[in-house]
């Protein structure tokens, strides 16, 4: 009996054993990799109709499906989504518009609001991997990002290339395309100047918000949003492969993180990097470089068992890093935390670095999860603290 036993469980652990491999094998490929990295698959609104944004809870045309051009012909999904307060002052005249999706969105009211008020802020949102704009608790992500000035504060969001309706396959320089490509559309068909728009960004969308801030404060002359805000970060596509756990208990390369030999050989077969440490340091450098006013917000759950927190604690330390010309270790700076954090109990913790130039602030929530807290009122005053510094209401 216990031959059989053993014989059952030695079977058993090499059948896993060859299944992780194949796993490894598969992920090597440009194919299966893409899909482990972007969900892109992954729909998670297969059953509702992205053109009818009333069924993620939205009043009747207060959200405007339309399209954005991209490089290459691409188009990308996209909602245009107008803050309540706004929304409630033109309620006769919107809910009088044709509803669903607008070829020309240009020709809607809700537009012309945006690109018609001196005042009005603008948030581009880059969301994570998998879904699509309508996915899980990114609605209200949406409406907790336009809280704080119900009036003033729009939402832009799309869906990155090969994501729901966006036609394509991602990959990094494409997602970064598609992002440059909203900026662009944000900045010359609506015509909001870079002062009023804030960057936002959550677990993968973080990456990519990271590197468009570098990319437009590398143009000559500079291009500086209002600020950015990332909610959970990670350091690179390897670390949090070594890290990462689906639903928070699925290992996908965690096991092989205490090989480090082998684990830094299956890294080479990593195709989007995503080094957002690396971004994050030359879009303060730039900055601090070129005396641009910045402000730079990252935001944690302890509890997020998809992105572990300590990601945020070094991507903090990249961003601090940069801003002292003779450098800082990290270990120099949690000693520095120690001292000047602030220590709000079961809220968590707040770390402020300024310098002449710029504000790089950490918040490390004890509760929130991955998703959860994009709908909670750390975003809101996230959002509200960059707009009030950088463009005061009537002095846009």
């Amino acid at each position: 009996m216990a031959n059989l036993l053993l014989k059952y469980v030695s079977l058993s652990a090499t059948v896993l054993v060859a299944l992780y491999v194949g796993l490894l094998g598969l992920l090597t490929t440009s194919f299966f990799q893409a899909h482990a990295v972007y969900l892109h698959g992954v729909q998670m609104t297969w059953f509702k109709d992205l053109d009818v944004p009333e069924l993620f809870g939205f009043l009747r045309n207060q959200a405007t499906p339309f399209f954005i051009k991209s490089s290459a012909g691409e188009t990308l999904y996209a909602w245009h989504i107008l803050p309540v307060e706004l929304y409630r002052k033109h309620e006769p005249a919107l809910v009088a518009e044709p509803s669903g999706f607008v070829l020309d969105i240009t020709s809607r009211l809700a537009f012309e609001s945006l690109r018609n008020d001196p005042d009005a802020r603008l948030i581009l949102h880059l969301h994570g991997a998998a879904g699509t704009v309508g996915s899980g608790y990114r609605a209200p992500n949406y409406r907790a990002l336009s809280a704080g000035q119900p009036e003033k504060i729009h939402v832009l969001t799309f869906d990155y290339r090969g994501f729901g309706r966006s036609r394509g396959k991602p990959s990094e320089r494409g997602l970064i395309l598609d992002a440059v490509a909203a900026v662009d559309w944000a900045t010359k068909v609506a015509g909001i100047p870079p002062s009023r728009i804030l960057i936002f960004g959550q677990s993968l969308g973080t990456a990519v918000s990271i590197a468009i801030s570098e990319h437009f404060a590398l143009q000559s002359p500079p291009v500086i949003f209002a600020g950015t805000v990332l909610v959970a970060p990670f350091i690179d596509v390897a670390t949090l492969l070594a890290t990462y756990r689906i639903a928070g208990s699925i290992p996908i390369l965690s096991p092989l993180a205490g090989f480090p030999l082998l684990f830094g050989y299956l890294s080479t077969f990593i195709r989007d990097k995503w080094s957002s440490k690396d971004r994050i340091a030359g879009y303060i450098r730039a900055n601090e470089a070129n005396k641009e006013k910045y402000k730079l917000t990252l935001i944690h759950a302890e509890d997020d068992y998809d992105v572990p927190w300590h990601h945020t604690q070094v991507i903090f330390w990249h961003a601090v890093n940069a801003t002292v010309p003779r450098g800082i270790s990290y270990d120099e700076l949690e000693k520095t935390k120690l001292k000047s954090k602030t220590n709000l109990g079961a809220a968590g913790s707040v770390m402020e670095w300024r310098t002449e130039n710029g504000v790089i602030r950490e918040e490390i929530l004890k509760y929130g999860l991955h998703d959860v807290v994009m709908g909670n009122p750390v975003i809101t005053m996230a959002v509200m603290r960059i707009f009030e510094a950088a463009v005061p209401l009537s002095n846009c």
